[in-house]
């Protein structure tokens, strides 16, 4: 999606060469009118899939869960990557590791909030190796929910975890997909 593209390339950060910083509008400060153009894309790329849930994994997934799950008119529900006390009840759950932070998550979700036949999509910010995104998939199957596709909006093409994800049968829709990025710039999937 070029309005996404655009924004990555004036607002974007590349950081190593493996870190993309979009802190500015995608997952610190967020551009709410931006998200919810965004949400409209997806609404289109996903018609027809009879879609009754969004699900995410906290934090940064929240926000383009909530502009994906009021465009279509869905709940939004996110994993939590630590069972609180306020989370007390019979749970799904995954381990999952976090490329961001290096380290892993146990993240779950009540069990009153994904039910058997939920049709599901899957939202995040970023796809890079696929992790948050296998063990979102491992909870819905748990729970005999059916994973309709992911929505993510940068998906890192050089770290493979999107091309295994739809070698699995799984529609993934990234809006950017990165081929290489490095201090020379960003180069998209066309």
């Amino acid at each position: 999606m070029k309005l996404l593209e655009d924004r990555i390339l004036s607002d974007g950060e590349v950081i190593g060469g493996k870190i993309l910083k979009v802190s500015n509008f995608l997952n610190h400060q967020i551009d709410v009118a931006f998200l919810d153009q965004l949400a409209q894309e997806w609404k289109n790329r996903f018609s027809g899939s009879k879609i009754t849930k969004v699900l995410t994994i906290e934090s940064s997934g929240i926000a383009i869960g909530a502009s994906l799950a009021r465009a279509l008119e869905v709940p939004l529900v996110f994993a939590k990557k630590h069972q609180s006390s306020n989370v007390n009840e019979e749970v799904y759950s995954s381990k999952i590791y976090s490329f961001t932070h290096d380290q892993y998550y146990n993240v779950v979700v009540s069990k009153k909030y994904i039910l058997p036949g939920d049709k599901i999509l899957l939202a995040d910010d970023f796809l890079a190796n696929g992790n948050a995104l296998k063990g979102l998939i491992e909870i819905c199957k748990g729970a005999g929910a059916e994973v309709v596709g992911a929505a993510c909006a940068i998906e890192k093409g050089f770290q493979n975890g999107g091309d295994q994800l739809r070698k699995a049968g799984i529609k993934v829709e990234s809006l950017a997909i990165i081929e290489k990025m490095d201090s020379n710039g960003i180069e998209f999937r066309k």
